[in-house]
């Protein structure tokens, strides 16, 4: 059932998906909360679909922390992040639709000068800001400008892995952690 909300989530270019008790499963179109069902979600199918999305480690992490953040990939739908959590003792969760092709640089009006600094030969770099800034889409552009444009090792370490980054001129590890 996950992956028919997914689907629809997809075709109408929504960026979010909510599931939580009580409320029809919504999605985010255009900015605008839009019901994907009359049904309104029970108690029992808020788990079931928060679980679907879930391996058994996460599982066992979600019931354990009442929490887990993670990435999905549904084969011809989409990747998918996903945040479940427990809400007055009933599962929920937020999906965000990842778009897959990494953006350029250029194309998000990013101020040049992090187009310098990811290409220093050392050192560390933060983003940080509020959720739906573009945090994961900046630093996915940025990555892909030193992948195209130097040689040797990208690490990177997220929680979930969002844009995956294909080996080009450098060798690009991508961590998965939480």
């Amino acid at each position: 059932m996950l992956d028919t909300y997914l689907q629809k989530m997809v075709s109408a270019q929504a960026s979010d998906l909510f599931i939580t008790a009580g409320f029809p499963v919504s999605a985010k179109i255009n900015g605008k909360l839009t019901p994907l069902s009359e049904q309104v979600t029970t108690e029992h199918s808020a788990l079931s679909l928060v679980e679907d999305a879930m391996n058994d480690s996460q599982k066992a992490a979600f019931h354990s922390t009442k929490e887990c953040n993670f990435a999905i990939v549904r084969e011809g739908i989409g990747r998918f992040r996903c945040s479940a959590f427990w809400q007055r003792d009933q599962a929920g969760m937020v999906i965000r639709r990842i778009v897959t092709d990494i953006p350029q640089a250029d194309d998000l009006g990013l101020p040049p000068v992090l187009k310098d600094i990811i290409m220093a030969k050392r050192g560390l770099v933060l983003f940080v800001g509020g959720t739906g800034t573009g945090k994961s889409t900046s630093l996915a552009a940025l990555i892909g400008h030193r992948n195209q444009h130097s040689h040797g090792h990208i690490l990177t370490i997220e929680d979930p892995i969002e844009f995956v980054h294909e080996h080009k001129n450098c060798v690009v590890t991508q961590r998965e952690v939480g």
